[in-house]
């Protein structure tokens, strides 16, 4: 054997020897797969119990048993103080259902959720398209317009009410110069716009992010294509830009319903808190009063499990009505 193979051989189980321990290690935890790394088989299954636990606990805690708890006070009474439970079977459904103000919270809810889904897209789509117009300071650009997003929702909503608060808000002197008789506290219409813009401003950099995220995944070479053909930026933003984030789009279509139906409660709770005359009183505010302040925790329970399903066929026909339209190919 020449010297040089001997050398080469050498060195090469010098270098690979302190890894055979830690390979053989692993190799008796977790087998192989011929199908690739994707498929792993643990020879000990108390390793995969210990590395599913902590979600799966978390899961439990915070998903199952309140579910779960829910779902059977969807079909008793109880009295305010929990001391007696009679099971009523579907009269806690029926009784929100033949409620017209149920039914009006309900509309309202829709109404606030897709013009505040809308919205978040239109202006998050404006910000991100105007990234790459951006020659200067596009750091400062991009942190002021992520600055929301670091803001608890309470703490946005009491900014907002402050602003726009009819005896000391500085933007609501403003309108009142302007000519506006502004009044959030007893003009239901301005509660509405009020509750809106303030939804709109926290989670509309949310939706800026994955826009730019998406815009910046589009090929230059695409770009240059209809750049040379004569289309200018707008309209290269329109029929390749757009076209080509419709999958993000798409995603933040459903995040956006699922925004609007759930995680705007705590904005709702400083502006308005459901006022006034119940104008902005949406469908998970309502389950907070009903249960927590009437103590009516039959028919709150019953508007969860409601709402919950209202989520579930909108994340459907969403689906169904748009997906197929989506390309995921580049």
């Amino acid at each position: 054997m020449p010297a040089s193979d001997a050398i080469m051989m050498e060195n090469e189980g010098v270098a690979t020897s302190p890894r055979l321990p830690l390979r053989r290690s692993l190799s008796s935890l977790v087998g192989t797969s011929e199908a690739g790394l994707k498929a792993s088989h643990f020879r000990r299954p108390w390793l995969a119990a210990g590395l599913l636990a902590p979600q799966l606990l978390i899961l439990l805690f915070f998903f199952f048993i309140p579910t779960w708890k829910a779902l059977s006070l969807a079909f008793v009474q109880v009295d305010p103080f929990g001391g007696t439970m009679i099971f009523v079977g579907l009269e806690n459904f029926t009784t929100l259902f033949s409620s017209p103000e149920y039914r009006d919270s309900a509309i309202l809810t829709l109404w606030f959720t897709v013009v505040q889904c809308i919205a978040t897209l239109a202006i998050a789509g404006l910000l991100a398209f105007a990234t790459d117009n951006v020659m200067r300071g596009r750091a400062i650009y991009k942190g002021v317009i992520l600055l929301p997003y670091a803001i608890a929702p309470a703490i946005s909503g009491v900014l907002w009410a402050f602003l726009f608060n009819p005896t000391v808000g500085p933007l609501a002197q403003m309108l009142h110069q302007l000519g506006f008789a502004w009044d959030p506290n007893r003009r239901p219409f301005d509660a509405l716009l009020l509750v809106s813009v303030a939804a709109v401003w926290k989670h509309v950099c949310y939706d800026y992010i994955f826009l730019v995220a998406a815009f910046l995944a589009v090929p230059a070479s695409v770009m240059e294509a209809a750049a040379i053909d004569g289309a200018r930026p707008v309209r290269r933003f329109l029929t390749v830009t757009l076209p080509m984030a419709a999958p993000t789009i798409f995603f933040l279509i459903v995040m956006n319903f699922v925004y609007g139906l759930f995680e705007t409660f705590g904005i709702i709770d400083t502006v308005t808190r459901g006022g006034p005359a119940g104008s902005t009183n949406t469908l998970v505010y309502k389950v907070y009063q009903d249960g927590f302040r009437q103590l009516d925790l039959g028919s709150s329970a019953a508007q969860s499990v409601i709402l919950m399903a209202i989520a579930v066929l909108f994340t459907i026909l969403q689906f169904r009505a748009v997906e197929r339209k989506v390309n995921y190919q580049v």
